[in-house]
């Protein structure tokens, strides 16, 4: 028998952080010692206490059934309490949080709450590959929104052309930004709540990052700070980054209780909910001390510093990122992103990722991903002073 996929499936593009780890194992089958600078998965493991939260929660006979709906409301208590501490942002946990199995399945999930075929998606790129997968698979329209150096890796909302915006349903806005580790202004967050009430566009906000920044001044801000932002959208967040736990995937969809209902109703019909022990020990997570996060801070800000000022000494041009795990730098002069992504391979046993692999917008940069300790990274810096670029 033939099998033969859809026609949607057939458009999307490959999953980059799939292939790279294809090729991370095929080196490693070659007997090299890798240092994955690639995927941005936290190497650190789950802090202690929420491991015995979540250990005890397991055990818990209640906590064995279908879970269903928005989440318990004692975790969706939790987001609402950490939200208020944290960004002084007030949410009503009965209609206004939703548990998700990860922001990644949220985010995904929330095209088929909203978009019709022929509708725009309006998408930053480079970026989270889902936000256009999640289109492709509506039958929606990406428009991609270039993120380039000379506007801050902020997308230009006054060059989306009217007949574009007119037509959009959703603008997606992840800061700190994934790739390029930017943070966005406060100027920018009132002029996209003015763009999107003016064209009647939702706002899903992707906030994972939100934890791992390096200057107490210039924390990251939550979009729903802003007046007018819970009229328009949401935000996503989640505590695979900020807890080290993207194994146990817990996140969360908080907001517009019309927009966080209609995601909920999509779930109740593609999922069954978050396991409930997950739950409890995200629980422990965002109510318990947050010393821990502290700790995580700390440590990425060392490997940044090793990282940004070893490369820079080499000859690189890289800035520092004020905040995220991820660091984007621009290749040497000559090169193309995917040229120097092969390069760091095969002759230095080094992954990271290309930037056009996110966007168009990305060629001429590779993204590191904070990933490794310290001294993994001065190993990795002595191989690539020995790569002739």
């Amino acid at each position: 028998m033939k099998i033969e996929t859809s026609e949607k499936l057939k458009k999307l593009p490959p999953y980059l952080f799939i292939e790279i780890d294809r090729k991370k194992k095929e080196a490693i089958e070659r007997g090299a010692d890798i240092i994955s600078l690639g995927v941005g998965d936290p190497d650190m493991p789950t802090p202690k206490h929420i491991v015995e939260a979540g250990q005890k929660a397991l055990a818990k006979p209640q906590n064995h059934q279908y879970p269903f709906g928005a989440g318990m409301l004692s975790f969706r208590k939790a987001v609402a309490g950490w939200y208020k501490k944290k960004f002084n942002v007030d949410l009503n946990p009965d209609n206004e949080v939703c548990a998700l199995i990860g922001s990644k399945e949220g985010i995904g999930h929330m095209h088929l709450a909203f978009v019709n075929p022929g509708d725009v998606v309006l998408i930053p790129e480079p970026g989270y590959p889902v936000y256009n997968t999640g289109t492709i698979f509506t039958d929606g329209i990406p428009y991609f929104m270039p993120l380039l150096e000379k506007n801050g890796f902020l997308p230009d909302l006054d060059a989306i052309p009217e007949d574009v915006a007119k037509k959009a349903k959703i603008i997606f806005v992840n800061y700190p930004n994934n790739p390029t580790a930017a943070i966005a202004p406060k100027e920018f967050y009132v002029k996209l709540i003015q763009f999107a009430k003016k064209y009647n566009i939702i706002v899903a906000y992707d906030n994972a990052y939100s934890e791992i920044y390096y200057d107490d001044n210039e924390k990251p801000m939550s979009f729903l700070e802003f007046e007018g932002a819970k009229e328009v959208g949401v935000e996503f967040h989640s505590l695979s980054k900020t807890c080290n736990m993207t194994g146990w995937r817990l996140g969360w969809v908080c907001g517009n209780k019309d927009i966080v209902a209609a995601i909920a109703k999509v779930k109740d019909n593609y999922d069954s909910g978050v396991f409930q022990a997950v739950q409890e020990a995200g629980i422990t997570a965002l109510t318990s001390s947050q010393e821990c996060v502290e700790e995580m801070r700390k440590m990425y800000k060392a490997r940044r510093d090793a990282l940004c000022d070893g490369l820079n000494a080499l000859g690189w041009n890289v800035t520092k990122p004020k905040a995220s795990f991820y660091v984007w730098a621009k290749v040497p002069k000559g090169y193309k992103s995917s040229e120097v992504v092969s390069k760091l391979l095969d002759e230095c046993a080094i992954v990271c990722t290309p930037g056009n692999g996110m966007g168009k917008s990305g060629e001429g940069y590779v993204r590191f991903a904070l990933t490794v300790p310290v001294p993994r990274i001065k190993e990795a810096l002595a191989r690539i002073k020995n790569c002739k670029f």
